[in-house]
C-alpha cells in the first residue's frame, strides 16, 4: 500500500527540483505554479518524514536522504514513462505496409526499443526498418522508398515533406578527460565531411570565422569517441552522440561549445501525401521513447544542458 501524500506529481515535482535547484524552473517543467510546486515538496516530504532538500540553500540542494530517494525517484518514472509509451501506441492494424528510416543516433536503445513497439502493432502488416546516414534517408524518401524516416534536420527547404521535430540536441566539446586547453593544444578531430553532422559543423565554425588543421576525418562516431577517450584530440558532438559513447565516458569531458551555442533539430518526416494521423501518432511515442531513453539521462548526467536539450512538440 503507498503512503498517504506520496504521489506521481509530487514525485515529478521532486525529479524537477532535484534537476534544476529551482523553485521556479521546476514550475515550468511541471506546469504548475511556484507555490504549487512548494506544496508538493512539502507533502512528500511530510509523508517520508524527512527532508529531501536544504531549504535555507539556493540554489536547492539535496540532503543525503534526497539523494538516495532521488535514485529511486528516477527508476520509478522510468518505468511509468516506459509503460505509458507500450501503453499509448497506436493500432497500426489497417495499415499494409510500413518502412521507417532511422539515423544510427539510436542504435543503442531507441531503435530496438521503438523496432518492437511497432511490430506489435502492425499486426497484418509488412514492416521494414532501415538505419542509415542522414543524408541517404532524405534520398530515401524522395524516392518514396521510406513513409517515415527520423534525422536530423538538414536545413533546406523541404518541398512535399512534412515535418513533427521531436528533440533539439544541442553541440557540445568533447575533451580527454583531466586534459585542460585540449582546443588549443591538441587537433581538431572531425566527422567525415560526407555526413550531415560535419556539415552542419562546419558551418558553424565557418560563421565564427574559425580554422583548424585537417589532419583527422572519421565516419564512425565511436571511432571518433574512442580517439578522444584515448587522448588524441578533441570533437565536436550532441548530447545524443556523447550518450552512445557510453562506454568511453570514464575518459571523456563534455562541455559546453566555446564557440557559440548552436543546436540541431531532431524529427520525424514523412510525405505531404500521407494524410491518416500515424506519423503524428509515431512521432508522440518517438518524443516519450527519447525522454525517457535519452534526454532524462543526458540531463542527470550534464545538468548544464537544461533548457538547451530538450523534447519538441
Amino acid at each position: 500500500m503507498v503512503m498517504k501524500g506520496l504521489t506521481l506529481r509530487g514525485l515529478e515535482v521532486f525529479e524537477a527540483l532535484a534537476r534544476t535547484g529551482s523553485v521556479a524552473q521546476a514550475a515550468e517543467i511541471t506546469g504548475l505554479s511556484q507555490p504549487s510546486v512548494s506544496q508538493q515538496l512539502r507533502n512528500l516530504e511530510n509523508a517520508l518524514g524527512t527532508e529531501l532538500v536544504d531549504h535555507g540553500r539556493r540554489p536547492m540542494r539535496l540532503t543525503q536522504a534526497g539523494r538516495s530517494f532521488l535514485a529511486r525517484t528516477e527508476a520509478v518514472l522510468a518505468e511509468l514513462q516506459m509503460a505509458q509509451s507500450e501503453l499509448t501506441v497506436m493500432d497500426l492494424g489497417h495499415l499494409t505496409t510500413l518502412s521507417i528510416g532511422l539515423i544510427d543516433d539510436f542504435d543503442n536503445d531507441l531503435t530496438p526499443r521503438l523496432a518492437t513497439l511497432l511490430a506489435d502493432s502492425l499486426t497484418r502488416s509488412n514492416f521494414k526498418l532501415l538505419t542509415l546516414p542522414s543524408l541517404d534517408l532524405f534520398e530515401e524518401l524522395e524516392a518514396q522508398r521510406l513513409h517515415l524516416m527520423v534525422s536530423a534536420h538538414s536545413g533546406e527547404v523541404l518541398e512535399g515533406v512534412v515535418e513533427y521535430p521531436l528533440v533539439q540536441d544541442p553541440f557540445i566539446l568533447v575533451t580527454p578527460k583531466g586534459v585542460e586547453n585540449a582546443v588549443q593544444d591538441l587537433p581538431f578531430l572531425r566527422y567525415a565531411r560526407e555526413q550531415l553532422i560535419s556539415r552542419q559543423i562546419e558551418a558553424h565554425l565557418a560563421r565564427q570565422r574559425l580554422e583548424y588543421e585537417e589532419r583527422f576525418e572519421i565516419g564512425s562516431h565511436l571511432a571518433l569517441m574512442a580517439m578522444v577517450a584515448r587522448g588524441l584530440g578533441w570533437a565536436i558532438t550532441t548530447p545524443l552522440g556523447y550518450m552512445r559513447a557510453t562506454r568511453f565516458h570514464d575518459a571523456l569531458e563534455a562541455h559546453p561549445a566555446p564557440f557559440g551555442d548552436f543546436a540541431r533539430t531532431i524529427s520525424l518526416f514523412t510525405r505531404t501525401d500521407w494524410s491518416d494521423q500515424v506519423p503524428q501518432e509515431v512521432a508522440g511515442m518517438m518524443r516519450r521513447l527519447m525522454r525517457n531513453q535519452i534526454v532524462d539521462p543526458a540531463l542527470a548526467q550534464l545538468p548544464w544542458l537544461t533548457d538547451r536539450l530538450k523534447v519538441m512538440g
